[in-house]
């Protein structure tokens, strides 16, 4: 068994089909079948099934497939090892990310650690709920994660990101009464733009709407983030975002307005309690060293 079979076999497994995965390995089809032929020889037994135009795991394809992960993480902190002792990370790293953390503050998290170590190529994939985070660490399909404060993560280890202010997002041409600040009990009285129950958005506007004994009144409820501050510039009603993601939104002609009391949110990052690879360890320091960035202005956009 080679660490090139596993390497085919894990890209077949992520990708469901055995072009996208040659494609990604940027080798032919024929190479990868074959190799995976010799890998089904050596087990004694089919790794995959077809299922139209794609593959799905068999039973042994699924028995093989936590084994898989962890050789090729340890084939990759063996292979770094000596780049580690000389100060040069290089490899590969994988992170999972709720999709408000890929903004902030992972975003500038990857600038900076680019900057530092140009050699690693970085994977960043969201998942389906915050939850989910912490089983891709556990199950080695990344090896690091970030998601929302509060999500249980026994056994594992578990640091503080910065924390990110809350802004109400509103249409173009809102005026506030009075203006500045607006409270949850204001809040309360819009048309809401939010995501659906179980969300990481949803879950910050209707905490920040219960501290006020109020419900969400929901408008427009939305599966795609991505069109949120759309939805909102086009007068669908107003929503809650992290400080950048609000910056973002005023740029494009949203009003903003802190909250008061104001209200925070912050994630963590996770990852297990064994021996990382050097990538990861090195974007492990850099989290440990980040600053938060200044925070935004009270009467910023008023």
């Amino acid at each position: 068994m080679e660490r090139k079979q596993l390497e085919y076999f894990l890209a077949i497994a992520a990708h469901g089909s055995f072009t996208s995965a040659a494609g990604s390995l940027h080798v032919s089809q024929p190479s990868l079948s074959y190799a995976i032929r010799g890998l089904e020889k050596e087990i004694g037994a089919p790794l995959f099934r077809r299922l139209g135009r794609g593959v799905a795991l068999t039973p042994a394809g699924e028995a093989l497939l936590p084994s898989a992960r962890r050789v090729i993480q340890a084939f990759a902190r063996f292979h770094t090892e000596a780049q580690r002792i000389t100060q040069v990370v290089s490899g590969r790293l994988d992170i999972m990310t709720v999709t408000t953390l890929a903004v902030d503050p992972l975003a500038p998290l990857v600038g900076a650690f680019r900057e530092r170590h140009p050699g690693v190529e970085l994977s960043i994939v969201d998942p389906e709920n915050a939850a989910a985070v912490v089983s891709a660490v556990r199950n080695g399909e990344c090896e690091l994660g970030l998601t929302e404060h509060g999500i249980a993560a026994e056994g594992m280890v578990v640091l503080d990101l910065p924390e990110q202010e809350l802004y109400a997002v509103l249409p173009p041409r809102t005026e506030l009464k009075p203006p500045g600040p607006i409270t949850a009990r204001q809040l309360a009285a819009l048309d809401i733009v939010t995501t659906p129950p179980g969300t990481t958005t949803r879950s910050a506007v209707d905490n920040v709407l219960a501290s006020a004994g109020a419900t969400t009144r929901v408008a427009v409820e939305v599966t795609h983030r991505a069109a949120i501050v759309p939805l909102v510039l086009a007068g669908a009603g107003a929503t809650l975002l992290p400080s950048r993601l609000a910056r973002d939104a005023a740029s494009r002609g949203a009003v903003i307005a802190p909250l008061n009391p104001p209200a925070t949110r912050h994630g963590v990052l996770v990852f297990l309690p064994t021996q990382l690879s050097p990538a990861a360890q090195a974007f492990v320091e850099l989290v440990k060293e980040w600053e938060s960035p200044a925070r935004m202005p009270r009467d910023h956009n008023l």
